[in-house]
């Protein structure tokens, strides 16, 4: 309820063509976190979806209800840890396996230290699903790293401005002109 309350608050339309999807990670410790995603309807028959394919994606976390941080797709530097495996025809994001053994990686890096100060994230490596909070792993979060991580779609998700990547700025690019 809170994540949707959150998301209509500063809505942009899905990009035509565009599918989205939520979903609810329960954590150890009270902790929990809500989010959604959406990339091209193509995709959809892909084998998997890879972080450059969003074009949205945006996570909240809680502490027993209680909101605690977030992350956005807008939020995205080049320092960020941000990797991202979602199997579209099973609805479900892959977790730890031996060929998998580290799947996700959404602002926190397998230590778990680099979320920033302020920031917020989350993993699932060979050792467990957990959160990062302001620049330290959060290992109360923890849970089994392969439990699986089902998704819904809904197609009437409304994302927070920043959870959306922006149209490419054409006229924004300088071309030399060769005469």
């Amino acid at each position: 309820m809170r994540l949707a309350l959150l998301l209509s608050c500063l809505a942009v339309p899905l990009h035509a063509g565009d599918v989205s999807y939520r979903f609810l990670w329960e954590g150890s410790g009270g902790y929990s976190m809500r989010g959604a995603m959406a990339f091209d309807e193509g995709m959809l028959e892909a084998r998997a979806v890879f972080e450059g394919d969003l074009s949205c994606f945006v996570i909240e976390g809680y502490e027993n209800g209680t909101p605690i941080g977030r992350w956005a797709l807008g939020m995205l530097t080049e320092e960020t840890s941000w990797q991202v495996t979602f199997l579209p025809r099973r609805e479900e994001f892959v977790v730890y396996a031996p060929e998998t053994p580290a799947p996700q990686a959404w602002n926190m890096n397998g230590i778990g230290d680099d979320c920033g100060p302020g920031g917020f994230g989350f993993n699932i490596g060979n050792q467990a699903q957990d959160l990062c909070l302001d620049g330290e792993w959060v290992w109360e979060s923890q849970i089994d790293p392969a439990r699986p991580f089902p998704v819904v779609r809904d197609d009437e998700v409304a994302f927070p401005a920043d959870a959306c990547r922006g149209d490419l700025m054409m006229s924004e690019l300088h071309v030399q002109r060769v005469d």
